[in-house]
Parts: structure tokens; sequence; C-alpha cells
């Protein structure tokens, strides 16, 4: 699953990344937490938009949105089955753009946080799906969903999921409305390269939702007070469980 993440790309880089009109005032986070404003792409038909949705996604036929019917992961190879995401997997493909994500593992009694970046640093883009629920009194709540899969053999050790990351070739098949081919789309959602991803410890404190600063992402020292590598060995990119 994918319970937290890190934006800490500034708004102009983002822009001439992702080819979109981010708002200028997204600021710095690096610990969001579902049920948090986060930053999503969809494309009109014309152009490509950017805006902010909250992460949870609450289907339409829910009788609030609350916080028990905000869905915060998808699985990938359920999802465009699924009641709650059907009509957003063929309709309503967003990218949510984050620089990093955290996952958890059970280790000594206790859960340690890893951080899951790209290798070379740059900002990607979780697929993601997005859904608008209105109430009978003319309430909305637009919300979305981070797609997982199976984890790939760098992550595998820390959690048997990840987030999918979409490779940037295929961010805009995924955006692109006139799609509806199942298959065509379910290509896209598979785990992304070993080789082009680092995970390593971080501190405890990303385990407090309210917590969020810098030092959330920043790399465990090792034992002995050394500077930890970031990378670990991630094994042939062959051997990836693919979905």
């Amino acid at each position: 699953m994918c319970g937290r993440f890190l934006l800490q790309t500034d708004p102009k880089t983002l822009r001439e990344r992702f080819d979109a009109a981010v708002p200028e005032e997204l600021a710095p986070r690096y610990n969001i937490a579902p049920g948090q404003p986060v930053l999503v792409i969809v494309h009109d038909g014309k152009r490509r938009r950017a805006g902010f949705v909250r992460w949870g996604l609450v289907p339409p036929w829910a009788e609030a949105p609350t916080a028990r019917h905000q869905l915060i992961n998808a699985r990938a190879e359920t999802a465009a089955e699924k009641p709650a995401f059907r009509r957003a997997f063929l309709t309503r493909r967003c990218l949510i753009v984050a620089d990093g994500y955290y996952e958890w593992s059970a280790e000594g009694g206790r859960k340690q946080p890893y951080c899951v970046r790209r290798r070379d640093g740059q900002p990607f883009a979780f697929a993601g799906l997005w859904e608008k629920w209105q109430g009978a009194d003319g309430t909305t709540y637009t919300g979305c969903a981070i797609l997982t899969t199976r984890a790939n053999a760098l992550t595998a050790p820390v959690h048997p999921r990840m987030p999918v990351i979409l490779p940037p070739e295929g961010e805009a098949l995924w955006l692109d409305r006139t799609v509806a081919d199942v298959e065509r789309l379910q290509d896209l959602l598979r785990p992304y390269p070993s080789e082009e991803l680092v995970c390593y410890p971080v501190s405890t404190r990303v385990n407090n939702a309210r917590y969020d600063a810098p030092d959330c992402a920043a790399p465990l020292p090792a034992p002995d007070g050394t500077a930890r590598p970031v990378a670990a060995d991630a094994g042939e990119p062959a051997n990836d469980p693919l979905p």
C-alpha cells in the first residue's frame, strides 16, 4: 500500500516536467497523509490541468464523505472491476505528483519507516484515480486514490506492495480519456524498475502525520555514525515480480 508521500520540488520545475500550470502556492511537503490536499494532473481533452484534491476517493454511492469511506489506495489488478473504482478507471484517471513515498517494515517489534525515491532525485507520478461525490444538499467532495501493485525486488523486503509509479512515456496514455482498453491501461501498472529507485530508512518522526519537516526524508545514519548509502542491491531487474 501507500500511506504517506512527499513532494518538495518547486512549481516551476514541475510545470516544465509535467507540461501543466502547477499552482504557484504549492509549498514543499515532506509527510503528506490521507485526507490532505495533494497535487493531481488531469487532461480535459484539450490540455493538462493541475490542481488540488483530497487524498481519499469517496465512491459516488457512499452516504457521506466520512473518513471510513475515503479510499486511499486501489489494487491495480482489480480496480477496473471494483464498483468503487470502475467508473474512475475508465474515465477519471490522473497523475498524483510526488518526489518519494514512505513504507514501513516490522523490525524488532517496531515499525521502521523507509523512504523510496527515484535514484536521480527527479519527481514522478503515481497512477491515480479521482472521483467526485455530491450530496443531496449540493455539497461536493473530490478525492483521489493511488493505484498499487506488487513490490519490485528493491522494495519487497520492506512491504509486498508498492504504489504504481508511471513511466514518463506512459503518462500521456494514462491521462487520455478516449482510451478505454482496460488491458492496455493495466499494462502500464507494473512495478517500477528497481535499478531506477533508492530505498533507505528514515526517522520514526514520519510516523506522526502532524510532523512535516525536511528531516522526514533524510537517511538515518549507519550505526557507526557514518553516512548510510541510500541505495540497496536491487538484484536483476528481470526478477522483478509483475502484476
